[in-house]
């Protein structure tokens, strides 16, 4: 584990609860989640299924709105926001990897990385240029006018990856970026992380797999909705 000098926190949420309701019964999923992040730290969340780790994430992303508490991302506060404004934040702030991808199939590989710069205001030479320099560095060279679904599943979570770093995100999430690949592909992706990590990108990382978790500079548990035990940064060469 490399050792890492953090300047200020990126990310704070705090006390965050959120409930879901099924056949007039509620269901609640976090119960006073507390998370600071520092700018340029790599956060991995883990805990057994249904905890909250990944309802964590999308509201740590604006995806959606906790029923209390509060998320500040450097100085916007994200549950102040309503839908269009929340919008507009993860277009400029926020890079979202997801487990199964989430490609727009009808849209090939080149088009797929490009979509969130346009959306963004990128112009189109400003976007191709993004991503031909991304494609290439994750090793997709050639591929830019493949649809998703000719490629594997490493290939196209590499894609995933692209997508959400082609706008210089201040913060990465990633909702289990390995747990549908096999070993190569998982190795790969997990380096790719490192190298965005390793070039100043706040990440934080949801994973049941405790291998994965270690590649971070810090693992907090998630459990029955709230963080519990965070372990301590272990500088490189450290126990």
């Amino acid at each position: 584990m490399r050792e890492v000098y953090f300047v200020a926190a990126l990310l704070e949420a705090r006390d965050l609860a959120k409930s879901f309701r099924t056949d007039d019964v509620e269901r609640p999923v976090l119960r006073g989640l507390s998370l600071e992040v520092d700018r340029g730290e790599w956060v991995a969340a883990m805990g057994p299924s249904g905890c909250g780790k990944s309802t964590m994430l999308h509201l740590l992303g604006g995806l959606d709105l906790p029923d209390a508490g509060s998320i500040r991302l450097g100085d916007d506060e994200i549950t102040a926001l309503g839908a269009p404004d929340r919008a507009r934040l993860r277009r400029r702030r926020v890079g979202y990897v997801f487990q199964h991808y989430n490609l727009i199939p009808h849209l090939d590989v080149a088009a797929n990385v490009e979509l969130p710069q346009r959306l963004a205001g990128a112009s189109r030479r400003e976007a191709r240029s993004r991503s031909i320099e991304l494609l290439e560095a994750l090793g997709l060279a050639g591929l830019e006018r493949n649809l998703p679904g000719t490629l594997s599943g490493g290939e196209q979570q590499r894609v995933a990856i692209a997508r959400a770093a082609a706008n210089h995100p201040d913060l990465l999430l990633a909702d289990e970026p390995t747990g549908a690949l096999d070993s190569v592909s998982a190795a790969l992706v997990l380096d790719l992380l490192r190298a965005q990590h390793d070039g100043g990108q706040t990440i934080v990382m949801v994973t049941h797999d405790p291998d994965v978790a270690a590649v971070a500079d810090r693992i907090v548990h998630v459990l029955d909705g709230q963080i519990v035990a965070p372990e301590p940064l272990v500088p490189a060469g450290g126990p």
